[in-house]
């Protein structure tokens, strides 16, 4: 209760909310579904996706690949290149 006073959250929260935050977080910066499964100790699959949640920038994201794909300047969808693959190493 001290720390989320002190942080300013007002609303009620639960450890488990930092769960599904991380994992959320996870995804976004790429994180596959066996990777959010090792992270949060899951076994399953179904686990891993009730505790990952979609975001609104993310799912922008996604649409404006798929309208580049649409359109023929997208190429093929899929994750966005990494440092090393855009350096050519």
């Amino acid at each position: 209760m001290k720390a989320r006073k002190a942080a300013g959250v007002t609303a009620e929260l639960h450890f488990h909310d930092l769960r599904h935050t991380g994992n959320t977080l996870a995804s976004t910066a790429g994180a596959s579904t066996r990777e959010l499964m090792t992270r949060m100790g899951h076994s399953s699959s179904r686990a891993a996706l009730i505790c990952q949640h979609m975001t609104s920038d993310r799912d922008r994201a996604i649409a404006d690949r798929l309208g580049a794909v649409i359109r023929g300047g997208g190429g093929v969808a899929g994750p966005e290149p990494s440092e090393k693959d855009r350096a050519g190493s």
